[in-house]
């Protein structure tokens, strides 16, 4: 620990080697040095918590709280207003809300079901009937909730259609990306990109629409590539395009051996859902599960 100045209020009340509430909220922008002395005053004073202390003054929110407190315990979510990642990542936003709960539910369920530590699954597919399904939301909201356990994650999006995770992850140049990859212009390991403030995630954008997206999918390149990508992440999470349309999703599917599939409550019909179960696992695709949403 580096040694400080006993006024400095950015390094105080040091505990059990972690930073002080203070001093990260001091570093995200959210307090200044001077109003972190008001809120040590009072907290002395009065006998308080250092965010009781600030939601008395006034200071911060119970949001800018639970923000210092997740840091402080390696579970990183943004504090909202953040502009770095979509809203629509709401894991990354709200830990605490019911569709994050239901998001950590899925992901038990998913760790004892495939990812469990007896086998040697790391990867997933992420596949519904059509867009504007929740199938994107699904994929970065699951890939959120895998880094906030400690998984090293990827999120791969292979829709090289209808792009999505880029957008969502402000990945502000989606040149580089998956259709790069596959195309031979680009090494694997220089096309992720990294989700800063989400310790442990990162992301391998589609990349560039090519005119050529089954031809590339289909290509050798992508199982090396998932193979190279397996040996430095613990969970490799992948969006796909809309199944109905093309069978890019089935390519990509079996490449990866399983698949989620995701439905929506009130445009996806049982029956088509079924055809597109029983042709996945004639390609020898695990149905892992299937997950009904009304995103």
């Amino acid at each position: 620990m580096q040694s400080t100045q006993p006024h400095d209020p950015a390094h105080l009340h040091q505990t059990l080697g972690q930073r002080s509430i203070g001093a990260i909220l001091i570093d995200a922008g959210r307090l200044t040095a001077i109003d972190a002395e008001r809120i040590l005053r009072a907290q002395k004073e009065n006998n308080l918590r250092f965010g009781d202390a600030a939601l008395q003054l006034g200071l911060l929110s119970q949001a800018d709280i639970q923000s210092a407190l997740a840091y402080q315990f390696n579970y990183p979510y943004l504090v909202r207003g953040d502009k770095s990642v979509s809203d629509e990542v709401v894991a990354a936003f709200s830990p605490f809300a019911p569709i994050v709960e239901q998001m950590r539910a899925l992901r038990t369920q998913l760790m004892l079901r495939w990812f469990d530590a007896a086998s040697s699954h790391k990867s997933l597919a992420i596949v519904s009937l059509a867009n504007k399904e929740g199938r994107s939301y699904i994929a970065a909201n699951l890939a959120v909730v895998f880094s906030q356990l400690g998984e090293k994650t990827l999120l791969i999006d292979a829709d090289l259609r209808n792009p999505r995770q880029h957008e969502l992850f402000k990945v502000n140049n989606n040149t580089t990306g998956l259709s790069s990859v596959l195309a031979g212009r680009t090494k694997p390991s220089e096309a992720i990109f990294r989700v800063g403030k989400l310790l442990g995630l990162s992301v391998l954008p589609a990349g560039a629409t090519p005119p050529n997206p089954q031809e590339l999918l289909s290509r050798d390149i992508f199982p090396l590539m998932l193979d190279e990508y397996k040996k430095s992440y613990d969970i490799i999470i992948i969006d796909t395009p809309a199944a109905v349309g093309s069978a890019d999703v089935q390519t990509i599917a079996s490449r990866v051996g399983a698949a989620l599939l995701v439905a929506n409550i009130h445009t996806t019909r049982q029956a088509e859902l079924s055809n597109l179960a029983a042709n996945l696992q004639n390609f020898n695709v695990d149905i892992v599960g299937s997950l009904l949403n009304d995103v």
